[in-house]
C-alpha cells in the first residue's frame, strides 16, 4: 500500500530539517566513515610518495590528537550556540531563534567537525606495525586545516552578525524578499471584480481544522487544482500567521459539482506551533519591532538600537507601500475562472504593526520620537496618495503621545522635530 505524504506534512518536514542542528552533523559523520574506507583502499597502491609516509607511532599519535581536538571544537561551538540563545532571548527576540537555527555556515561547521572526527577515528583501527594509512593521515591533516579555517569564519561571522543592527538588516531584507515574491502572485491574479467567493451563490461548506496551530504556509497551486477539479471556489478566511484553533473553519467551499475531500484540503495548509517567514513577510516586521521594543525596555534602555531598527523598518514599509494591497487576492485556474480567494493584509495593518508599539514604548525618548517623525514624513513623501491618510493618522497619534510625554513646550518642540538619526542628524521642523 502506497502512503502519500500531504503537502502540509512535507512542508513541516522541510521546516524541521532546516531548523535541525543534528542532521547535517550526522551526514558529516557518515561521510567521514565512507571517506576513511576509501582512503584505506587507496593506500593499497603506491601513492603517496615516500616523503609522505608515516610510522605507526606517528600516525596513531596524529589521529588520536585529531579525534580529541574535534570533540573539543564541537564543545566550543555548542557553547557559542548556548551564548547566542541567551543573547537572542534576552536582548533581541525569541522569534529570531527560528531564523538562527537555519544558518548554513553553522551546520557546515558542525558537519565538518563530526566528519573529521569520524574520518580520523575510522583510520585508527587500520593502523598496524606493518600497515599505516598514509594517505588517510595526510587527508586528516588537511581536514583539520579546513576545520580551523571554518571555525575562524564562523567566529568572525557571528561576532559581527549578532549585533542588533546586523540582525535587523538581515531580517528586513528577508521580509522584503518574501513580500516581493508574494506580489508576483498578486500580479498574476485576475483583478477582483466581484467574481470571488463573496458573489457566488449555492451552498457553502466549511472545512474545519483537525489540529490547532499558526498558519505557516499554503500550497496555492494545489488549492487551485482541487477547486478546478470540483468546479468550486475555495476561500481561506485567515491570513498567513493567524492562529487557528482545532475545529475552526479553515477553508470555505463555495458551490461546486462535488465536495472536495476535507483531508485533501487541510493537507494543503501547513499549521505549526509558531509562525514562519516563508510566506509571511509580516513575521519579519514582527521580529524587527520585537528587537526595538526590547531595546526600549528599562532593563536595556538603548534607544539608539531602536532608531537603527527603524531605519530598516522604513525600508520595509516603503517596499510594502509601493505595492498593490487589495485586501484579498483571487487566483484563477487554467480555465480563467476564479478558484481561490485569499485574505491579505492591508497597508494599515503593516503600518500599525511597525510603529504603534515602538511609539508607545519610546514615547519618553526624544530620539525615538524624532526618528519616528522622520519615518512617517518620509512615507508621506514617497507613497501613493491612497496610503497617506493612514500615515497622517499615525502622525497625529505620535503628536498626541509627544504632548503627553513632554509637558514642557521647549522639550516638546525638540521631540516633535523630524530627524533621520534621532538626535544629531539633519533635523526638520514638524509639519
Amino acid at each position: 500500500m502506497r502512503i502519500m505524504m500531504s503537502w502540509a506534512s512535507a512542508f513541516r518536514l522541510r521546516q524541521y530539517v532546516k531548523a535541525s542542528l543534528w542532521i547535517s552533523p550526522l551526514f558529516g559523520l557518515v561521510l567521514g566513515v565512507v571517506l576513511a574506507e576509501l582512503a584505506i583502499t587507496a593506500d593499497a597502491s603506491d601513492w603517496p610518495p615516500s616523503g609522505w609516509r608515516y610510522s605507526a607511532t606517528t600516525a596513531s599519535g596524529v589521529l588520536s590528537s585529531i579525534v580529541g581536538s574535534m570533540i573539543a571544537l564541537l564543545g566550543f561551538v555548542v557553547t557559542i550556540g548556548v551564548l547566542v540563545i541567551q543573547q537572542a532571548t534576552g536582548t533581541l527576540s525569541p522569534r529570531y531563534m527560528r531564523l538562527w537555527y537555519r544558518d548554513r555556515l553553522q551546520k557546515t561547521v558542525l558537519a565538518t567537525f563530526t566528519g573529521t572526527f569520524a574520518f580520523a577515528f575510522s583510520l585508527l583501527r587500520s593502523i598496524e606495525s606493518s600497515s599505516v594509512p598514509d594517505l588517510g593521515v595526510t587527508l586528516a591533516g588537511g581536514a583539520v586545516a579546513v576545520s580551523l579555517l571554518l571555525l575562524l569564519v564562523y567566529l568572525n561571522r557571528f561576532t559581527h552578525n549578532l549585533r542588533p543592527v546586523a540582525i535587523a538588516d538581515l531580517v528586513g531584507r528577508m521580509g522584503e524578499d518574501i513580500f516581493e515574491r508574494g506580489t508576483e502572485m498578486i500580479k498574476a491574479s485576475p483583478p477582483d471584480g466581484g467574481e470571488g467567493a463573496d458573489s457566488l451563490g449555492g451552498r457553502v461548506t466549511g472545512v474545519r481544522a483537525t489540529r490547532g496551530g499558526a498558519i505557516q504556509a499554503l500550497d496555492k497551486a494545489g488549492l487551485v487544482a482541487v477547486a478546478a477539479r470540483h468546479d468550486c471556489v475555495l476561500s481561506v478566511p485567515h491570513v498567513i500567521g493567524d492562529y487557528v484553533h482545532r475545529g475552526a473553519v479553515l477553508v470555505e467551499i463555495h458551490g461546486g459539482t462535488s465536495t472536495p475531500d476535507s483531508r485533501r484540503v487541510t493537507g494543503l495548509i501547513a499549521l505549526g506551533p509558531e509562525r514562519t517567514i516563508e510566506q509571511d513577510p509580516a513575521f519579519a516586521l514582527r521580529v524587527l519591532v520585537d528587537i526595538a521594543i526590547r531595546a526600549l525596555s528599562p532593563a536595556v534602555n538603548d534607544p539608539t538600537t531602536a532608531v537603527q531598527v527603524l531605519n530598516h523598518t522604513e525600508s520595509f514599509l516603503t517596499v510594502v507601500g509601493q505595492s498593490p494591497l487589495p485586501g484579498r487576492y483571487v487566483m484563477a485556474g487554467d480555465d480563467g475562472r476564479p478558484r481561490l480567494v485569499l485574505r491579505g493584509r492591508a497597508w494599515e495593518d503593516y503600518l500599525q504593526l511597525a510603529v504603534s508599539e515602538i511609539r508607545d514604548y519610546g514615547a519618553t525618548s526624544v530620539q525615538v520620537c524624532r526618528r519616528l517623525r522622520a519615518l512617517l514624513d518620509g512615507l508621506l513623501d514617497s507613497l501613493p496618495p491612497a496610503h497617506r491618510p493612514a500615515v497622517q493618522a499615525e502622525l497625529d497619534l505620535l503628536r498626541d503621545s509627544v504632548e503627553r510625554a513632554f509637558p514642557d513646550a521647549a522639550r516638546r518642540s525638540v521631540a516633535q522635530t523630524a530627524d533621520s538619526q534621532g538626535v544629531g542628524g539633519s533635523s526638520r521642523p514638524g509639519r
